[in-house]
């Protein structure tokens, strides 16, 4: 075998005897023109049966100097395609259903990236496959405040009407703070139902932050569902347990506009508790670090010591605590 990239892929095409509109550059070869890997062993082409038939590819300069160069293969023929360098290249979409259905453990480093990619171009797409099976009130849960040494932690969760659309949302912390702001305004307006879930330093202290964030989640689903029908949950990264079918998708605040819009919410509600915050206990700079342990806030611990509102079981809050005994 011959590890090719992207140019010697194209390379090795433009000299063979094929016709380009009758073929298309599947799996991992169309990976890596596309750019999501690096190199390829093979050419897989996928081709019609009648063209591959037609092809006499055992005696023809196919094969002629390396066997294993090139693989023909004849399923998927009417996949989706995108067409590059004049070749068309089996679609995104195409090759992770293709690989998804291989059921093999080592395509799931792959799949992610391929997710990933399909998502940047679609954050609707979760919830169009959900919508697609009759799935139509989807809320999406998010959190903020797992890192911080004072304070609550905060989760969101929300149900979006089918034709949202909110230009620019993605995960909360990529957005700056006047962005954040008019999209938790947007997202209030419109959201078919929303919730938040808090729980407090005292809890986090006596259960751990893990714990403590399923909570907030399921506080913030529960009000939700208050205010409208909830059918399915997608959750940025971690499972939940609860008497409701759940997507946990990795990087679902990016990859998911209800996850997205759920993130927003919670973390300008966290952030204005912050600010209250900030107005009794100046000196700890909660305006600016949100209560997470940047050197300013470390140092304000030293000086004056802690608040009731910092979590007690937090490294140098604790560490504080032992020292001063």
């Amino acid at each position: 075998m011959i590890e090719m990239n992207k140019e010697e892929i194209i390379k090795k095409l433009n000299e063979l005897n094929i016709n380009k509109e009758e073929v298309i550059i599947n799996l991992e070869s169309a990976l890596v023109v596309r750019g999501l890997l690096d190199n390829s062993d093979t050419i897989t082409l996928s081709t019609s049966e009648s063209y591959f038939e037609s092809l006499d590819i055992y005696s023809s300069d196919l094969f002629s100097k390396k066997k294993n160069d090139i693989m023909f293969t004849r399923d998927y023929f009417d996949s989706s395609y995108d067409l590059i360098d004049s070749y068309k290249v089996a679609s995104l979409e195409s090759i992770y259903n293709i690989i998804l259905s291989m059921h093999d453990k080592k395509y799931k480093k792959i799949l992610g990236k391929i997710d990933l990619e399909l998502c940047l171009k679609d954050n609707y797409r979760y919830e169009r496959k959900l919508r697609e099976k009759g799935i139509n009130f989807i809320a999406g849960v998010d959190e903020v405040g797992r890192g911080p040494l004072v304070g609550p932690v905060v989760a969101a969760c929300c149900v979006l009407p089918e034709h949202f659309n909110l230009d620019g949302l993605t995960d909360s912390k990529k957005l700056s703070e006047a962005k954040r702001n008019y999209f938790d305004k947007e997202i209030r307006r419109e959201a078919l139902g929303f919730g938040i879930g808090v729980v407090d330093e005292k809890e986090i202290d006596r259960i751990n932050i893990y714990e403590a964030t399923k909570v907030a989640m399921k506080k913030a689903i529960k009000e939700c569902m208050k205010m409208c029908k909830v059918e399915h949950v997608l959750i940025d990264a971690m499972p939940l347990e609860i008497n409701l079918p759940t997507t946990s998708i990795i990087k679902g605040d990016i990859k998911s506009i209800t996850i997205s819009a759920a993130s927003v919410l919670a973390k300008v509600y966290r952030d204005n508790l912050m600010y209250e915050l900030d107005k009794k206990y100046p000196m700890y700079d909660f305006k600016n670090n949100k209560g997470y342990p940047t050197k300013e806030h470390l140092e304000a611990i030293e000086k004056y010591g802690i608040i009731d509102e910092h979590r007690k079981s937090y490294g140098p809050v604790k560490e504080y605590l032992e020292k001063n005994k």
